[in-house]
């Protein structure tokens, strides 16, 4: 048992890197790429990645004709959200950088419980708690000392993370009812075209933009959407959530040291410090044992 729970978090520790090195991908590969044209594709590519899983996964486990129906609503929903999601991390990209937006986006694992309120689920002392610190640590990283106003890049992200949220909160409302792998898949290709769409309204679609980003098109289309998803699936099944949620967040840690290796980013003690703050009130927000004191 010990071996497979180690094994599991080897997996989740791996995806959490995948994720945390896509930022830099996202933010590199919009040098040549519009946003919406960048998001479309690589979504796409990401939900085509799923369908031989998808085949494999259902002659393994012997699913019944009726087992294998798509999940139409909560691919569509989660597909949506997702769609508006992306789009705010992808323009949040352009003026934050790939550390602060891992960071900023993580602020989701804070931001789940508190919105469980809206749906009556009680939060406890150490959630409220985590919230406080973290919006001391989004100060520190977010707003300006000098004038007292945030970027808009970091207004974006923030944004983003609200939604990511409310996607989460929407997973969560279909995913006992359905194959949680086939809704993930459809939600792809649901904000894929969402993304197209929006590309061909606001943005000049050339395949050369295309092919100049191609790398960072494939590794967040095929490892960050595909591999990285299918990792976090087989590695839950061994282990704790509660284990889980505290090694995807490392999500933000792996996006500040790509940022900084990889893109040659900076930042200031400020910053640095915003980071750490928040960063550790998303851990706690994830504390197990203090979790049970209700209020």
């Amino acid at each position: 048992m010990q071996n497979k729970k180690m094994r599991a978090n080897l997996l989740l520790l791996l995806a959490a890197f995948i994720w945390g090195m896509a930022f830099v991908a996202q933010s590199s590969g919009m040098e040549t790429c519009g946003p919406f044209l960048f998001n479309g594709v690589r979504m796409l590519i990401g939900g085509l990645v799923l369908l031989p899983v998808i085949s494999l996964m259902d002659k393994k486990s012997g699913k019944s004709r009726e087992e294998c129906k798509w999940p139409l609503a909560g691919g569509i929903c989660c597909g949506l959200v997702l769609f508006a999601a992306s789009s705010l991390q992808q323009l949040g990209i352009v003026g934050s950088g790939a550390g602060k937006a891992g960071f900023i986006t993580a602020l989701y694992v804070v931001l789940v419980p508190v919105f469980g309120l809206f749906f009556r689920k009680k939060t406890s002392i150490v959630t409220w708690l985590s919230v406080v610190l973290a919006l001391f640590g989004m100060y520190l990283l977010c707003m300006d000392s000098t004038s007292f106003s945030v970027s808009k890049g970091d207004a974006l992200l923030l944004g983003c993370a609200i939604l990511f949220t409310v996607h989460i909160i929407v997973i969560d409302r279909f995913a006992p009812q359905v194959d949680c792998v086939r809704m993930s898949c459809l939600q792809f290709f649901v904000t894929g075209f969402c993304a197209l769409v929006a590309a061909f309204l606001t943005e000049e679609i050339r395949l050369s933009y295309i092919t100049a980003s191609l790398v960072p098109i494939l590794y967040t289309g095929i490892l960050s959407s595909g591999v990285a998803y299918t990792l976090q699936i087989l590695a839950q099944k061994d282990t704790d959530p509660t284990s889980a949620a505290l090694i995807c967040s490392l999500e933000s840690v792996f996006a500040l040291l790509g940022g900084w290796l990889l893109m040659g980013e900076s930042f200031t003690a400020r910053e640095l410090w915003g980071c750490l703050i928040t960063f550790g009130a998303i851990l706690l927000s994830q504390l197990p044992i203090l979790q049970n004191r209700k209020v």
